[in-house]
């Protein structure tokens, strides 16, 4: 460390140098020593051009040292703020938020639902055990009746990406055709979730305006009363059915179902009286990538529904309207079908057979209904 009074670069080699030998003369104000001084004698020019101007004024620090380590600063500063800007515009290249990746063009969902007539009135059921005396007795209640088969791996897709897919159509037909406020159509976000983004324009059309154009039937996604007409009876929902799986390509598996729901159903403006059956055939293809199965989602190819006792030629896109305990068919033939119209889903109906007894093969794993 220099001590004060010398230069900025040290003392001079040889300090005895001055006229006397004396050390006062031994030190050389050279060009660093003047340009380290902290202050500066103002010229005569500037002297005189103020009566009382000081005899010296303040040096600002050198050029160098005042912007070099900041322009440092800026420069590192301005680096990070392009990186983060680079890496911020590839993200929102490859995955815009709120939007889908560009990918083929969703193909819609194909529906059709059959109202199945009873010969004659519908017969009320027992308030306590009303599945009894029917093949619904011996089914399973509710998801319990949703068996899985075995998985195993296929050409392009291991055994876990097929369980998936298998648990994914399972959670599907839970959330469509068991859960209480899906039936009561007070809800149906669970069941969107499952559905695949590129289907969700048709989901929602279909949900919010019901057609039976094989297309946009609510019905066709989910089951559900319509809320004015007919309510769950009891909490008990008898299941019955199969789920099948099959590689349809090196990126798609492809899953089936085949289940018969019973529920046990009243009136809605009336909780004493009796209730009776409503017996719901549903058979659906449903069709995994290895995004959706990912993302826990499904594509919805088809769905076939078979629904009684409906009364045949009444709307059932938007919600089923059953035939109650007592209620009779409307009289006469059912309406006539165009086989040329492109607006409607027509009037085919099928017709409910009786229950079998028990002891008379009800064990079947379908409802005894013909179409």
């Amino acid at each position: 460390m220099n001590r004060p009074g010398q230069p900025p670069d040290g003392p001079p080699d040889n300090p005895g140098d001055g006229p006397s030998g004396d050390d006062d003369y031994g030190y050389v104000f050279d060009d660093s020593f003047v340009r380290a001084a902290p202050i500066q004698e103002f010229s005569a020019s500037e002297r005189t051009a103020t009566e009382h101007a000081p005899a010296v004024r303040d040096r600002p620090p050198p050029a160098a040292g005042r912007t070099g380590p900041r322009l440092t600063r800026q420069v590192l500063i301005l680096a990070a703020l392009l990186t983060v800007a680079f890496l911020v515009a590839v993200y929102l290249g490859v995955s815009p938020p709120g939007q889908t990746q560009a990918g083929p063009p969703p193909r819609p969902a194909r529906m059709s639902l059959v109202p199945l007539v009873p010969p004659q009135a519908v017969r009320p059921t027992d308030p306590d055990r009303p599945f009894d005396a029917t093949p619904a007795a011996q089914y399973a209640t509710g998801a319990a009746g949703i068996n899985l088969p075995g998985a195993h791996a296929t050409a392009h897709f291991d055994e876990a990406q097929v369980i998936a897919a298998l648990s994914t159509a399972k959670e599907y037909l839970v959330h469509s055709s068991l859960s209480p406020e899906v039936l009561a159509g007070r809800e149906e976000r669970s069941v969107r979730l499952l559905v695949d983004p590129a289907q969700a324009d048709q989901f929602d059309a279909a949900l919010r305006r019901p057609a039976a154009d094989g297309l946009h039937a609510a019905t066709g996604w989910l089951v559900r009363l319509d809320p004015r007409h007919a309510v769950l009876a009891g909490p008990d929902i008898r299941v019955q059915g199969v789920l099948e799986y099959t590689e349809t390509g090196p990126g798609t598996l492809e899953v089936t179902t085949d289940h018969t729901f019973v529920y046990a159903v009243r009136p809605a403006a009336d909780p004493g009286s009796e209730p009776s059956l409503l017996v719901v055939r549903r058979a659906l293809r449903l069709s995994f990538d290895r995004d959706a199965l990912r993302a826990r989602q499904l594509e919805l190819l088809s769905s076939r529904t078979q629904a009684g006792p409906l009364p045949c030629g009444e709307p059932a896109a938007a919600h089923l309207r059953p035939l109650l305990a007592g209620q009779k068919p409307p009289a006469g033939r059912p309406p006539a079908t165009d086989p040329y119209a492109r607006e409607g889903g027509g009037a085919v109906c099928g017709t409910l057979a009786e229950p079998r007894p028990l002891g008379n093969g009800g064990t079947g794993r379908r409802a005894d209904a013909s179409a």
